[in-house]
């Protein structure tokens, strides 16, 4: 069965175009026997025939025509991805190298002279059709192969994402903050890095695979808070001095994990690396009193920079159980003092410009009532189990 519709005949079919009816019933003749034939008398006819009913596997076209002319039908043809893979024998009286090389460059597979020599043309039509078999099913081998690529890939892309957010997740569930806070930070990421892109200082660092990796990546930025003790992690007031030096560890014990993940892997893998840059920097500050490093300026990465504006925002607005969250627009306020300290200005103000997405990604993915009470409950029950084990 060779390739065209879902539904072929079992003879190959052609298609025979000549304004000439003494050509077209030679053709017919010589054809008629071993193949299913269609005729046309005009280039328009031929293209309408096409157009409307199951694909030949071979033309045979006359160059000189009134009306459209061969060429302008072949070039048609393969314009068109529905019938550029069809076969096109030029049947014409003209001979010379300046009219094959225009066959040739609009797509014409094979040459037959007028008049028409019965012999050679049995064998032309043979041969081009032998060739589109070997041609269908090397193309419909490689359309399976892509197929299968792309399927495989977005399998692992999926497999990649649920282990992300059940890493995430693992962490969450030992944190007071909600699931949400992973959802929101995420998006947040993706809508900064977005507004990023095409500033002078960042078109080099943020394109659209990279901004996908740092959506990827977002949910592990607190992945190191798994390594903190419940009685510094779940303490609802202010951290003791050296409480708060064990919490700043989370940021190197994120940045380990995931090394020590992708080095069990054997490989690196390219959406980690910002992973690790944002778990590990997101609590570094532009002027380089954050940690761990006290990195300065341009020295912290930028998808650590993004990070830090989303995740602040984020902890100011959010409600939790040891606090209610602020509104939006005294959250923006207070992070306006940190402009050019804390934040690297300009992606500050590129936060400024996309006030309005930060809020609808707050109201879309909005904690719930029972969401914090079963935060509460955890921590409650958590407690619990310090107090028994004190």
């Amino acid at each position: 069965m060779l390739a065209g519709t879902t539904e072929k005949p079992l003879r190959p079919q052609i298609l025979a175009v000549d304004d000439s009816p003494d050509n077209l019933w030679l053709l017919s003749g010589l054809l008629k026997a071993k193949y299913q034939l269609k005729l046309a008398s005009s280039g328009e006819k031929a293209l309408e025939i096409i157009a409307q009913d199951t694909l030949p596997d071979l033309v045979l076209l006359d160059v000189m025509m009134s009306g459209m002319s061969g060429y302008e039908v072949c070039r048609r043809l393969k314009e068109s991805p529905r019938t550029r893979h069809i076969p096109i024998i030029f049947l014409t009286a003209m001979t010379g190298t300046a009219d094959e090389t225009t066959g040739l460059e609009v797509g014409a597979a094979d040459f037959i002279s007028k008049p028409i020599n019965p012999p050679i043309l049995l064998a032309r039509v043979a041969s081009q059709l032998q060739a589109k078999i070997g041609a269908d099913i090397l193309r419909n081998q490689n359309e399976f192969l892509d197929f299968e690529v792309h399927r495989r890939t977005r399998e692992l892309a999926a497999i990649q994402d649920v282990t992300i957010l059940a890493m995430a997740s693992l962490a969450e569930t030992r944190d007071n903050e909600t699931g949400n806070h992973i959802r929101r930070t995420q998006h947040y990421v993706k809508v900064l890095a977005t507004a990023l892109k095409d500033h002078p200082r960042f078109r080099l660092h943020l394109d659209g695979n990279v901004i996908d990796m740092l959506f990827k990546s977002a949910p592990l930025h607190d992945i190191g808070k798994i390594g903190i003790p419940d009685r510094i992690l779940l303490k609802p007031g202010r951290f003791e001095p050296q409480e708060f030096e064990v919490m700043k560890t989370h940021t190197t014990l994120g940045r380990d994990s995931i090394q020590h993940a992708e080095d069990q892997l054997g490989m690196a893998v390219d959406f980690l690396k910002y992973a690790k840059e944002i778990a590990y920097g997101h609590h570094e500050k532009w002027d380089g009193s954050g940690y761990p490093q006290g990195l300065v300026g341009d020295a912290i990465p930028v998808s650590a920079r993004i990070m830090a504006v989303a995740d602040v925002y984020d902890a100011l607005i959010s409600r939790r159980v040891y606090k209610e969250g602020m509104p939006h627009g005294k959250a923006v306020d207070i992070m306006r003092e940190g402009r050019g300290t804390h934040f690297d200005p300009d992606v500050f103000d590129a936060f400024l410009g996309v006030l309005d997405r930060f809020q609808e990604i707050s109201r879309t993915y909005a904690d719930s009532h029972a969401d914090m009470l079963e935060k509460q409950r955890s921590v409650e029950l958590a407690k619990g189990d310090i107090g028994s084990i004190a």
